[in-house]
């Protein structure tokens, strides 16, 4: 059964009451798959995905069609289920509020020593490929992004590798993308290039809860990875 089969009735339940809002389905998602810790993990991914970016849209003020795109790109829902994401999507959008409820409930999906949910950071990188779609990460983008990374608990030094991965920051881009420093030998970077390849294929993040729906997200950041260890055997080949 597809994970939005199970997410629609959450969500027309939820949207039909005028008191509800998206804290109330991360809720339900919670104890009613307490029992199927998978597709808990993939329910409360989607449900995070699209409630964190209608607060990201409204955070910034515009929704442009590139961004519109973007979520497309990574949210390959069946047709028949793109009216539940619109609703959940327009739900967070209006919920009075603020986007760190969500994320915190997000988090506590991953439980208390939330710290390392690698869950979490397939999140961040998603949101990242929508703010980006329009060629630039506004402010307000990067205030919001840099504040759920904060909630997640992830280290400043972990978000700057996921920020190079989505934004040039110039001659280090490459190796705080690799999160290595400068200067280390050659077979260390290697060494570090094969384990984050490793840990970043699309079936490992399949394995751990990020749905097939969402595969884009894994394939990006493997691009990503590839382009700086590239970038960095050329250079050191001119040395």
């Amino acid at each position: 059964m597809s994970i939005w089969d199970r997410l629609g009735d959450f969500i027309t339940r939820v949207s039909s009451s005028a008191s509800s809002g998206v804290a109330d389905v991360v809720e339900a998602v919670r104890t009613v798959f307490s029992g199927d810790p998978d597709l808990r993990r993939r329910v409360a991914f989607s449900v995070a995905m699209i409630a964190l970016s209608a607060k990201m849209a409204k955070a910034d003020g515009i929704v442009t069609q590139n961004e519109v795109r973007a979520f497309q790109e990574i949210f390959e829902v069946p047709a028949k289920e793109t009216r539940h994401v619109a609703r959940l999507y327009d739900l967070a959008k209006r919920d009075v509020a603020g986007f760190e409820i969500y994320a915190a409930r997000m988090a506590q999906l991953c439980g208390s020593g939330h710290a390392n949910c690698l869950m979490l950071e397939d999140i961040l990188d998603g949101l990242f490929h929508i703010a980006k779609a329009d060629g630039m990460i506004h402010e307000r983008e990067g205030l919001f992004l840099h504040r759920i990374a904060e909630i997640f608990r992830i280290e400043e030094a972990h978000y700057q590798s996921i920020l190079a991965r989505h934004v040039d920051l110039g001659a280090a881009d490459p190796y705080v993308v690799l999160g290595i420093e400068r200067g280390k030998p050659f077979e260390e970077i290697r060494k570090r290039y094969r384990k984050l390849v490793s840990d970043n294929h699309p079936d490992r993040l399949i394995a751990r809860g990020l749905p097939q729906e969402f595969i884009k997200i894994a394939t990006t950041r493997v691009a990503a990875i590839n382009a700086a260890y590239e970038m960095i055997e050329r250079g050191l080949r001119h040395v």
